[in-house]
């Protein structure tokens, strides 16, 4: 009989600490913030940018299953996804958002309430009305402006293409951030006395004719930041190195894909401050008086299969600065 008690008591006692432990555990689950972030598409560029992110709250301390819940979305580039995931987010009661590109960003901040929003690589923040002022966004948003060394990248396609007089742009009408950078690359080509054809899409399908439509009148081709075009990049290449015209696209995931060569900002970058931003805000830190930032520093980044398969020369000085800072695929 005493040994059938004592063993009832320890069952007991067992079982207390056991519901101890889970009460224990669901506090804490309940008390860790939840970070919503919504991706407009799949895309090597914007999953690296994902990846910044993750490090990037790391950084500040916040880690996954630890001390916070990340509520991951993909909308696969489809309009309808994007609204009833940011809705998502709001009924979630998320702490803080993180939009990877301008149209997640745009249905975040669509949402009723003053969730902060945290843009992940935005080219034109105050065009596409996100921030009243970079110093000072005014608002529930701000984040990370993807800000590519659009001057940089002329150069670096004069100086190797430099008897090019005529370049074309691809760019999809209705991203507003890439028609940002369309314009900008424009202004700067025909400074230096290029002639810019613009081609515009409105989804992959029209990539293959544009190409076509390109071929024979332009000498190059300039893509910016633009997710449509990038995911069918290999579209545009079969094309394009077809008629023996080199590309030279803003993300240096196009250039992996057989694009020439750029002189661009690290996506991985800017998923990491991104996160950082997410991590502060989630401190106390007021969106509304939080700057915008950008990644300051550039990588070149040369793919000589491209090249030799184009029969184009790199310059020594190109090759050189790929190898000081950035990478040659070979």
């Amino acid at each position: 009989m005493k040994r059938l008690i004592g063993t009832i008591i320890a069952l007991f006692a067992f079982l207390i600490a056991a519901f101890v432990v889970e009460t224990n555990k669901q506090k804490s689950e309940q008390s860790q913030p939840t970070v919503g972030i919504l991706q407009t598409m799949s895309h090597p560029a914007l999953d690296q940018i994902h990846r910044g992110i993750i490090q990037g709250l790391k950084d500040e301390g916040y880690v996954e299953n630890k001390n916070l819940k990340i509520d991951f979305q993909n909308a696969q580039g489809d309009q309808s996804n994007l609204k009833s995931m940011s809705d998502r987010f709001n009924q979630k009661n998320a702490a803080v958002t993180i939009g990877i590109a301008t149209p997640a960003v745009q249905s975040l901040a669509n949402e009723a309430g003053n969730t902060p929003v945290i843009m992940g690589a935005v080219s034109d923040p105050i065009g596409t009305h996100l921030v009243k002022k970079m110093n000072r966004p005014g608002g529930k948003i701000t984040g990370v402006q993807d800000r590519q060394p659009i001057a940089a990248q002329l150069q670096l396609m004069q100086t190797i293409l430099p008897k090019a007089k005529t370049i074309g742009v691809v760019y999809t009408s209705s991203d507003d951030s890439s028609a940002s950078e369309y314009k900008e690359f424009k202004k700067l080509a025909e400074k230096h006395g290029l002639t810019v054809r613009p081609y515009t899409i409105t989804s992959t399908n029209d990539i293959e004719q544009v190409a076509q439509t390109m071929a024979g009148k332009v000498q190059a081709v300039y893509v910016p930041t633009d997710n449509t075009v990038a995911s069918g990049i290999a579209t545009l290449l079969k094309a394009t190195n077809s008629a023996k015209i080199p590309v030279f696209p803003a993300a240096d995931t196009m250039v992996k894909s057989g694009g020439l060569a750029t002189r661009c900002v690290s996506q991985f970058d800017m998923g990491v401050l991104t996160g950082k931003m997410a991590g502060q805000i989630l401190k106390g830190k007021k969106p509304e008086t939080t700057p915008v930032k950008r990644v300051t520093s550039y990588e070149t980044v040369i793919n000589q299969k491209t090249a030799d398969e184009l029969n184009i020369q790199i310059p020594n000085s190109v090759l050189k600065a790929a190898q000081k800072k950035g990478w040659i695929i070979k």
